[in-house]
């Protein structure tokens, strides 16, 4: 189960150019690949290529916590260009959390940070989450305020289980 702050993401989809779209999802399989890929089936993102972002958000952004079936849809094979954690837990009884947070710019410009993190208890993975935020935030000379985040658990019983939180910016076909 995914959990996140209960403050609202900032700004309205149609006031922002920009609508970043963060899910979460878990999955088990016979490796831990596969299980990979069913946590990005369940965060539903799967189908795409994957091209990992640094942490950066731009100007007249907005971030949308939302559920899988309102994550953005491409074509299959579209590159799918993302923010995301993933942890993964292969020894039976272990515990594997992925989580992203986020902070804003105090002056409303959607700017911001994200960062990622794994772990493998919920509260380590927040309490990381919140310390690189504020000291992302603080190396910078703008004021960041911290916004929100989503944490995900997945439990290993015997298979590999992988948990998964990705952060959507745009899908791109290969024309």
């Amino acid at each position: 189960m995914a959990t996140r702050d209960s403050r609202p993401p900032g700004g309205s989809s149609d006031e922002r150019p920009l609508v970043i779209r963060v899910t979460a999802g878990s999955g088990k399989g016979r490796t831990a690949l596969a299980a990979f890929d069913s946590a990005l089936r369940a965060a539903g993102v799967a189908d795409h290529n994957l091209v990992r972002l640094s942490s950066v958000i731009p100007a007249k952004a907005s971030i949308e916590v939302c559920e899988p079936e309102e994550q953005l849809r491409g074509s299959f094979g579209d590159v799918l260009y993302c923010v995301y954690a993933a942890a993964y837990a292969t020894e039976r009884g272990d515990d594997a959390v992925a989580g992203v947070g986020w902070s804003l710019a105090a002056d409303g410009s959607g700017r911001g940070l994200f960062v990622e993190h794994v772990g493998h208890a919920e509260d380590q993975v927040q309490t990381m989450i919140k310390t690189t935020l504020t000291d992302m935030s603080g190396g910078r000379e703008e004021a960041f305020t911290y916004a929100d985040r989503v944490v995900i658990s997945a439990h290993c019983s015997g298979q590999p289980a992988c948990a998964v939180v990705v952060a959507t910016y745009r899908t791109a076909g290969w024309e």
